[in-house]
Parts: structure tokens; sequence; C-alpha cells
């Protein structure tokens, strides 16, 4: 389905360094500024108290949250757990204060507000696991980068699916970077919403890759440059469609879906945006680099000497 059809090919080839120098810029930023400032990690990863309370009537997040804010905890985590009267609180670490004194503290703290609230379990999450979720999260990531790879490697041709991989890490990075800019907090979350990201991305520069085969195959005296330029815009409505849909219901999510989403819709919202970006001036324009040419993706038929018949058969075109 088209909303639209461009009939004349827009020249993004044309612009390839200018767009590439800017990601280059966007990119070391992101390094410079996880390097210097670093991820604001959440309770998962640093460690800290956990709480299940349990009220009779539906729990007021909001009202919870402010209750526990009230007492100088910084960086809270108050989300509804199981159903609407069970809630999931998660307290940072505190030097000199031990997980019982948290939870007293907080439990006398709610209580005034609403007598029929029940702690149901409390528990200490050590540093330790926090280093052992790192570890996994980074593990994740480098199978999913790795299974791409391999993936684009295998159904296109390998310039593909170093381009490919350049232009998602490309997004990771930058999402980074914006979490370590402005010191938004990183949870597990998060690292979903990057690990889906990547997913996203690579499903818009595989859509590329396959216009940009069956351009070879269709249209033999263009050049590489022309052939990459009408599969970007032959794709355009599409990316559209696709990209404008998503966005919508993560903005749904970012507006409305108050602070337990807030991060996870943030994330997705910066890896769109970026994925539309890395995939036709960066996956695109890397490809363009390496060389990437017809002879890569169409090879020629071999014709068998000595087969049997072979005088009896027609001439091949």
């Amino acid at each position: 389905m088209e909303f639209f059809k461009i009939k004349k090919d827009i020249p993004f080839m044309k612009n390839a360094l200018v767009f590439n120098a800017i990601s280059f810029v966007t990119f070391a930023l992101a390094v410079f500024f996880l390097f210097s400032k670093g991820l604001h990690l959440s309770v998962e990863f640093t460690g800290g108290t956990l709480m299940e309370v349990s009220y009779t009537q539906s729990a007021d997040i909001n009202k919870v949250r402010g209750t526990v804010a009230t007492l100088g905890f910084s960086e809270v985590q108050v989300q509804n757990f199981g159903t609407a009267r069970d809630v999931l609180i998660r307290l940072p670490s505190q030097k000199g204060v031990s997980s019982a004194q948290q939870s007293d503290k907080v439990m006398a703290a709610l209580k005034a507000d609403a007598p029929d609230v029940a702690l149901r379990r409390t528990e200490y999450v050590g540093p330790q696991v926090g280093d052992e979720l790192a570890m996994d999260g980074l593990k994740a990531l480098a199978f999913v980068v790795v299974g791409i790879m391999l993936y684009l490697a295998i159904r296109f041709e390998w310039k593909f699916a170093v381009s490919a991989i350049i232009a998602n890490l490309h997004d990771v990075i930058i999402i980074l970077g914006f979490f370590a800019f402005f010191q938004w907090e990183f949870s597990l979350a998060v690292l979903a919403a990057v690990l889906a990201v990547l997913g996203y991305s690579v499903n818009e520069s595989v859509v590329i890759f396959d216009r940009i085969r069956e351009n070879f195959r269709r249209y033999r005296k263009m050049s590489t440059v022309e052939v990459i330029d009408n599969a970007i815009t032959s794709t355009i409505s599409r990316t559209i469609i696709t990209h404008g849909c998503t966005q919508i219901m993560v903005l749904s999510m970012l507006l409305f879906g108050g602070e337990t989403l807030h991060y996870f819709a943030m994330a997705l919202t910066i890896g769109i945006c970026f994925g539309i970006y890395s995939s036709v001036f960066v996956a695109a324009a890397i490809a363009m680099w390496l060389g990437v040419a017809r002879e890569d993706l169409i090879k020629p038929v071999k014709k068998d000497e000595g087969d049997p018949g072979d005088e009896n058969r027609g001439a091949v075109v």
C-alpha cells in the first residue's frame, strides 16, 4: 500500500558525505557523554530495597510515589504489580541505613495515609546482582548484533552486513548518549527498548537492501548511486506508514503511560527517529562507500561444458 508515489528519484546519495559527517559528530558526542557523565543506572543495576505492598482497594500510584518521595528517597520506582491493588516499590541503597530500616520508614509513611496498606514482602537486591544483570544485558546486545550480521551476510552480502551493523550501533550509542547527557534513569525496561530498536532499525535496512538488490536485477544501465537513490525513494511511502503508525503508539505511551513507561517510550522514540535516518543516510551510504555492485548480489550463471545435449539447445540470452 502506498499513500503517494514519487515519480522522480530523490538524490539522497548526492549529500551522503555531509550526512555521514553529521552522524560521526553526533556519534562522537554520544560517546563523549557516555565516558564523561556515564549512565544513571536504576536500582536493578545498583542494588537497593524491593518492597511489595497491598491495598484493599485500587492504589493511587501517584499518591504513593509522592509519599515515598517526601521521605528523601531519590529516583524511587513505584508501579503496579499484578493487580491494581498491589504496588511494587524499589528504593535505592543508602549509606548507614539497612534494608529493614528503609522498609519500616516507608511503611510508616504509607500507613499514615492509608491504614489498610499491608507489606507483602521486602528484600534487598545487592550490587552484585546488578553487575550480573549488566553483563547479561551486554551479552544479549552482543548476541543480537552477531545474529543480525550473520543474517544479513547470508541473505545479502557482507558489505550490507557491515553497513547495517554500523548503522544499528550508531542508533544504540546515540540513545545511550541521550540518557547519559540528560542523566535519565537507565533501567531494564530501557535496555529492552534498546534491543527492540536494534531489531526495528535492521528491518528498515533490510527493506532498502532488498529493493537495491531488485533494482540491480531490473535496471542494468543504472549506476550504483542511481540504484540506491531509486530504492530509497520507492520505499518512502512504506517507511512513512510503518514508522508513523509505530511512532503514534510509542508517543501515546510517552504521554499517557505514566512514569513507569516514560523512559522506555523515550528510548523507543529516539531509536525510531534515528533508525529512519541511519537506514537511509548511514547504512545505504556505507554500503555505497564499501563499493557494493551488481556483481556482489547477482552471480553470473556458469554454463557447464560438455553437458550432453548442448548442441541441441538454443542460444542462452
